[in-house]
Order: structure tokens, then sequence, then C-alpha cells
């Protein structure tokens, strides 16, 4: 898939450094319950995502440079046609719109190819700019569900601790999708 400035593809061997690029930045990461990754992760991340369908790469058109990636999975039960969408943009990519027109390019896939009815998102409520990203795109927050998921903190030794924190829930609906276009 193309857009003026994006190409958005399967993942690629090749993509572990620019994976690593910003999988390997704290503050990337800092809304999402993993820990930074190594080069070596990252050579094995991008070859397994290779395989992937729930993977996608976005890469500048211009030079091919991965510069994130969105996830995409198929919800349960099936017959239900909801897919549900998150997406990792490396920051020096922010504030540029590239994650806007990644996602719009993937609901038109969702929505046109795949027949998709609704599509969900969901977000740590202190990460303004994922579900600002949501309502530009169109979605409606359906909930905010307190303290409903944690973050693991790896201290030494192997002890856990945990972070709780709230979730805000967003989705478009195929009509809304078309009507805003």
């Amino acid at each position: 898939m193309e857009t003026n400035r994006l190409i958005i593809r399967k993942f690629e061997d090749r993509d572990y450094s620019d994976l690593y690029d910003y999988l390997s930045n704290k503050e990337v990461l800092r809304y999402e319950d993993q820990k930074t990754s190594s080069l070596e992760e990252c050579k094995k991340l991008a070859h397994e995502r290779t395989n992937s369908d729930n993977f996608i790469a976005v890469c500048l058109k211009e030079n091919n440079r991965l510069i994130g990636h969105i996830y995409l999975r198929k919800l349960l039960p099936y017959e239900n046609l909801t897919w549900e969408i998150g997406y990792i943009f490396n920051n020096k990519y922010w504030k540029k719109g590239y994650a806007t027109e990644a996602v719009n390019k993937i609901l038109e896939y969702l929505f046109t190819e795949l027949r998709a009815h609704r599509v969900v998102a969901r977000c740590d409520t202190r990460n303004i700019a994922s579900w600002k990203l949501m309502k530009k795109i169109g979605m409606k927050q359906e909930a905010c569900y307190r303290k409903n998921t944690f973050y693991k903190k790896y201290m030494l030794l192997s002890k856990q601790e945990i972070e709780w924190y709230d979730t805000y829930h967003y989705s478009i609906l195929d009509e809304e999708w078309v009507g805003n276009r």
C-alpha cells in the first residue's frame, strides 16, 4: 500500500536496524509493556514479522526507511468482523502526520478490502498523542477503564513491580468511516 509519503508493506529482514532505532528508545516505549530491545532481539523480531500478518511496516517512500509499525488483529468471534489496531512510531518522526497517514490507509484497507464492521484501539490515558490520533481519524471513545491493566517494571534479581494504569478504548464503525470520507 502507498500514501503520498509512505509505503506500507510486510516486514523484511533488513528492517532490523530501523526497528532497533525505535525499539531501543525508552521514550518510544514509555506507554508500552515491553523493555527496550537489543540489536540482536530486533534482528529476530524483524525476521519473525516477515511471516506475520499482524505487524505491518511503515516506511518513508523516499528511501524505504522503516519509521514505525502497525499492529492488526482480528478479534473473536471472527463473524463480528472486528479488528484491533495499534501503532508504534520512531520518535524522530513524531508530529509530522505520518502515523495519521498510515493508520488512515490501514483503515481504508480494513473497511474496503477486508470488509471490517468495526475497528477498535486502546491506549494508556496518559498517552495524549495516541488518543488524539484516534480522535483525529474519526474514532469515538467508548470507555475509560480504571486501572484495568499494568506494566511490569523489571527489577534486579527478576523481582517484578507492577504499575496499574487506566486505558481509553476507542472504535470506528464502517458506516462512520465511509461517512468521514
